[in-house]
């Protein structure tokens, strides 16, 4: 052992001494074994193995002196935005001119979002509130709630409700509209000025995460609204050069203005009847796909239900309804090995539904699981079951994709295999930090395997709830923060490639959707390699206008 060395670095020291003397008594200079690694390193990234063409390389050039322009000013001024907040870097994001460049590349397709998080709020306010016949109430812990219906929906219980009270009514009463209206939206997303504070922890975040959805309920769930609400979804991504999604839907009743609902198989066609118009509207665009989903918090009896219900939809609706998946908050519900009886009905009847399992969305420790466990009011099944093993028995159930995965690099057994599978991971890293997984996006986990080219997508969660807008916010943090300087272009297109490729698309689908975004790809790259350089004064620390 090495005199002074602490234990178990010696192997790692001889090592390094090992190389430097090769270097040196083959007369190979350190510089030269040095770009070696480097250049190894870039081989081994996400993209790594692209060739970019000539017009690429050129587009790549002047995306990279942006970069590195934002880098640089950002080291001077200590504002880099994934190291922020998304809330309080929201703004400083959309001066920067790589995310100009970033919303209108083409990026494929949005594969991680859920059904109600995916239209920006403002509509919800300023569209469905607006609309007659709509009323409101508050519950006893103050959360409002709304409701279509003519004359007046039935009265409440008042251990749930308040009376009643019709908002267009209630609004001509008022002196300050504007003012009611940004309360709505403020109970609508997320957004706050000093996140840390509001937010303390994350049984605080998550609370307040589930309560907007308990909120708009009312609201989407509402036939007319939830028809225009899809469309309105689908323009927005659309206009972010996003052009197919997979949406998580738990298909709760819709309901019309007379009281009647309609059950899950209406909502599944009403998807696919909207997506068709939009498309018939836009014919570039590839449409939509629906991956019925439950909450992890509902017993086992009824989750087999619930894949019961997702086979059958899935017979109907083959081209529409893409598999299943179990979503809310991991760390407290319950695990998937809790639901092994219900999730193995598929395979015991010898017919295939696909999964797409949220696992790894966790930042707790081993210990803090434990306490967990220990104390969770509904899981006696949680004792000796980490949360932490969902990564494993998605693995062993076949996860067509892994939904976060953010836990995913402490388990080399799994990553290994899960990569041998070629299983991508969902990354949304505005939503791991919003829901309090990494404060710092540089430090987040898909770093390590984005460095190692794991293959993975980058999707958006619920923006409409972070206050974001379709997938260029998250592309942003991704490029600039979890992929550090060495994510260039190459990257990018990387990462929007395997939007399709990972996609549930059939294979004749996946092909015409690969040639319509190469299509829009190429167009993107000539309009950046063509553009004007204003490089110059960035070089030498001037300001540059943001261009318009």
């Amino acid at each position: 052992m090495l005199v002074g060395v602490p234990p178990g670095r010696p192997a790692l020291l001889s090592l390094l001494w090992a190389v430097a003397m090769s270097s040196s008594c083959l007369g190979i200079p350190i510089d030269e074994e040095r770009n070696q690694l480097l250049m190894r390193e870039k081989m081994m990234q996400l993209g790594g193995q692209l060739v970019l063409k000539k017009e690429e390389e050129l587009a790549n050039t002047k995306l990279m002196t942006l970069k590195k322009a934002e880098l640089t000013q950002a080291m001077k001024t200590q504002n880099f935005p994934p190291s922020m907040h998304f809330f309080q870097a929201k703004s400083l994001i959309e001066k920067s001119e790589v995310f100009n460049i970033l919303k209108k590349m083409p990026k494929g397709a949005a594969l991680h979002l859920h059904d109600f998080g995916i239209l920006s709020m403002d509509w919800l306010v300023k569209n469905a509130t607006y609309r007659p016949h709509c009323h409101f109430c508050f519950t006893p812990r103050g959360a409002m709630q709304f409701k279509f219906a003519y004359p007046t929906p039935p009265t409440p219980a008042p251990t749930e409700c308040s009376e009643w009270i019709l908002l267009e009514k209630y609004r001509k009463m008022l002196q300050n509209v504007t003012e009611f209206d940004n309360s709505l939206l403020r109970n609508f997303t997320m957004m706050t000025e000093n996140p840390d504070v509001a937010y303390a922890n994350q049984n605080v975040v998550w609370s307040k995460f589930e309560a907007i959805f308990f909120t708009i309920a009312g609201l989407v769930h509402y036939a007319p609204v939830f028809r225009d609400y899809i469309f309105q979804g689908l323009q927005e991504f659309y206009e972010d050069n996003v052009l197919y999604l997979e949406l998580r839907a738990m298909l709760f009743p819709v309901y019309e203005l007379n009281g009647t609902y309609h059950d899950r198989e209406w909502s599944v066609r009403t998807y696919k009847e909207v997506a068709s118009m939009f498309m018939k509207k836009h014919p570039e665009f590839i449409g939509i796909k629906i991956i019925y989903s439950e909450h992890r918090f509902k017993n086992v009896s009824f989750i087999m239900e619930s894949v019961q219900a997702a086979l059958e939809l899935r017979t109907m609706f083959p081209r529409t309804v893409a598999g299943f998946d179990l979503v809310g908050r991991e760390d407290t519900g319950y695990s998937l090995y809790a639901y092994k009886e219900a999730l193995l009905i598929p395979v015991s009847r010898g017919v295939k539904l696909p999964y797409f399992f949220h696992a790894g969305e966790t930042g707790w420790s081993v210990n803090q699981i434990q306490s967990i466990e220990d104390h969770h009011p509904l899981s006696p099944d949680w004792q000796g079951t980490s949360i932490d093993r969902n990564l494993l028995d998605a693995l062993i159930l076949n996860s067509t994709r892994i939904g976060h995965g953010f836990a995913l690099s402490k388990h080399p057994a799994v990553w290994a295999e899960t990569w041998k599978k070629d299983i991508p991971i969902e990354v949304c890293p505005i939503s791991n930090q919003v829901l309090k997984l990494v404060s710092d996006l540089r430090n987040h986990p898909a770093a390590v395997l984005m460095a190692t080219g794991y293959p993975m997508v980058v999707s958006s969660d619920d923006p409409a709830v972070f206050g974001a807008k379709g997938l260029s916010y998250d592309f942003y943090e991704a490029f600039m923060g979890i992929g550090g300087m060495t994510a260039d272009l190459r990257t990018l297109k990387q990462l929007a490639m395997n939007s399709i490729k990972y996609s549930a698309l059939l294979q004749g689908e996946k092909k015409a959707a690969m040639e319509a975004w190469e299509e829009r790809w190429d167009k993107f790259v000539a309009d950046v390699a063509r553009s004007p350089q204003h490089l110059h004064a960035r070089r030498r620390g001037d300001h540059v206008p943001h261009p318009h």
